[in-house]
């Protein structure tokens, strides 16, 4: 549906709901890695609006805090502080606008060569593996909290209709925060202080971050994954609107946007943005497409990160609660590795597929650090460069 066919009031409506739609996952990243949350809803509004300005305003997508960078980010953080993370992450738009221009040069056949689903499947499935105990830390800390906001969010999933299906995040952190204020568990303190209206910390003491090589090499291997799912990404916004934008603007396009994107969040000290498939469902859902109601999400997330409350309320909730959450969502980003392998058919009866994933999954999940001098390269950027070489230097050879 376009946008001539909706009211002023119907359109507004419509972006504040598909914000809803992808609140809980923005908002979350920032939260596990030590970020604030408030940044974080301003770099996706503003990352948002630089993507839809490079593509031309054609594509109806929405960008928010990428979950393929909390292991990564964590780890930078224990070895160079937030702030050269922080640089570090200026290296994922290198990557985007690399892929760019090699779309631009050569098409897709450089990267189906370079990443193929026997290289991407097993990088995801680390991703997500790798931050398992992550969860379970932060869930331990109150196994009966973290068992309701799960709960909640598996109902929601399973029963919900419509919208709610595409909101168990939010759900399961609404419950079990309400819960968890009735016991008692919340201090309101920093709530009750904070002013109702403020800029988020990081753009009011704007500064652009210390440059350094380690961080900035460490995070360009773990941009691969999202990469190749901003490509996925866009061919099923494609599909559910219809149109084909791979072709026009071009996915060349959409992949420097992308990139611009992450850089300018980097510099707000914002997470990694990435293309949102929850988006893409809410879409689906009420069959609107019009790339000025995704705007709409973006300016209502800008205007949400300077509620000062707000931030301070996403701050408050208990760790056991983004615990419960997170058992269930690290969980499916495995599974939409192994859906990955077997939507593409990945042969494992081949020995030279069982290779790479086998090495992929122990470099990844047991992390195996490269170190050389003062670099090291670790987790799920060693075990994505790992995948890489393998399948380029590994023989093809023929099915049984």
């Amino acid at each position: 549906m376009e946008t001539a066919n909706l009211s002023s009031i119907r359109k507004t409506v419509v972006g504040v709901q598909f914000l809803f739609v992808a609140f809980g996952a923005t908002v979350l990243v920032p939260l596990l890695v030590g970020l604030d949350p408030a940044t974080a809803l301003f770099t996706a509004g503003l990352g948002t609006f630089i993507f839809h300005l490079v593509t031309k305003g054609k594509v109806p997508i929405f960008l928010g805090s990428s979950f393929a960078f909390i292991a990564p980010i964590i780890s930078a953080s224990q070895q160079w502080g937030m702030s050269g993370t922080l640089a570090g992450m200026a290296g994922v738009a290198l990557v985007y606008f690399v892929m760019s221009a090699l779309i631009k040069w050569q098409g897709k056949r450089l990267l189906q060569r370079l990443f193929p689903p026997v290289v991407i499947g097993p990088v995801i499935i680390c991703i997500g593996l790798s931050l398992a105990p992550s969860a379970v830390n932060m869930a331990q800390e109150n196994w009966l909290l973290a068992f309701i906001s799960l709960l909640t969010a598996i109902l929601v999933l399973v029963l919900g209709r419509g919208l709610l299906k595409l909101v168990p995040v939010v759900c399961g952190i609404i419950v079990g925060y309400i819960v968890s204020i009735c016991m008692g568990l919340v201090d309101f303190t920093a709530v009750s202080s904070a002013p109702w209206f403020a800029l988020p910390s990081s753009i009011t003491h704007f500064h652009l971050p210390e440059f350094a090589w380690e961080p900035f090499l460490f995070m360009i291997p773990v941009a691969i994954a999202p990469v190749i799912e901003h490509i996925g990404d866009v061919y099923v916004v494609s599909a559910v609107a219809d149109k084909d934008f791979v072709k026009d603007p071009g996915l060349h396009r959409t992949m420097l946007g992308d990139g611009l994107a992450c850089l300018v969040a980097s510099f707000f000290g914002g997470p990694p943005v990435t293309t949102y498939s929850e988006v893409t469902g809410a879409m689906q859902i009420t069959r609107i497409t019009s790339p000025a109601v995704i705007r709409i999400a973006a300016g209502t997330a800008i205007v949400f990160s300077i509620i000062g409350k707000l931030s301070a309320i996403l701050q408050s909730i208990p760790a056991a609660v983004l615990g419960g959450i997170m058992m269930l969502l690290f969980g499916t980003i495995a599974s939409v590795g192994i859906q990955n392998l077997v939507n593409n058919k990945v042969d494992l009866n081949l020995t030279r597929n069982i290779i790479i994933v086998s090495v992929v999954l122990t470099v990844g999940i047991g992390g195996a650090i490269l170190q050389m001098g003062n670099f090291s390269l670790s987790g799920i950027g060693l075990s994505a460069l790992s995948g890489v070489i393998l399948n380029l230097v590994i023989p093809q050879e023929k099915a049984n």
